[in-house]
């Protein structure tokens, strides 16, 4: 049986550069015997973390549970039975979109932090699965790690869901059109990613 991998993706727009370039990474796992699904944040209801704690205070290794009940915990739960994740996001204002932002924060429960510790720690120490990480943007590619804080915020989205990047994608100058094509060299490129997530 193959692997499962599960994408995240963060965009608003359906069909846009972003989306295209996860469903290109899932196309080459699916060549090489991937099962893949996509999640799309903006089809799901996640609320703002409340930052009450709660999922941090209890000690071990497995995930602190929110209190919250929205859609975060069969998501979660989906990405807990993958082999690798695809985390993807267009660069808004610097940064990841809101709406990644706010699945970011809800994956605190990965960390125990008790009341009187100072910082958060990892509850599990090794990576699992492994990470292919997406950004577009209107700037050159080459741009997005070094000007915007957007690589860093997915590889910390990765190291919470106990995955270790395996490669990633700066898609620049999306800004051109709407829903800018993929190069057929980005395209292939992604393709290839996911042969190494299969």
């Amino acid at each position: 049986m193959g692997s499962k991998v599960v994408a995240i993706v963060g965009s608003y727009v359906k069909g846009g550069t972003a989306d295209s370039a996860v469903e290109a990474i899932l196309a080459g796992a699916r060549e090489k015997g991937a099962q893949t699904h996509t999640i799309y944040l903006i089809d799901r209801h996640l609320d703002y973390c409340k930052n009450c704690r709660q999922c941090t205070q209890k000690p071990g290794a497995e995930r602190g549970q929110c209190v919250q009940k929205d859609d975060l915990e069969p998501i979660l739960a989906e990405i807990e039975a993958s082999d690798a994740v695809v985390l993807g996001s267009p660069v808004n204002y610097g940064g990841v979109t809101a709406v990644f932002r706010t699945f970011l924060e809800r994956l605190i429960g990965y960390a125990y932090w008790p009341w009187g510790q100072p910082s958060p720690k990892a509850r599990q120490k090794r990576s699992t699965r492994k990470a292919v990480l997406v950004a577009t943007s209107g700037m050159p590619g080459f741009m997005i790690p070094i000007f915007t804080g957007v690589g860093g915020t997915l590889r910390r989205a990765a190291q919470m869901l106990g995955a270790k990047p395996v490669g990633s994608m700066w898609i620049g100058l999306s800004a051109m059109e709407p829903k800018h094509p993929l190069s057929a060299r980005n395209r292939e490129r992604a393709r290839r990613m996911g042969w190494k997530l299969a």
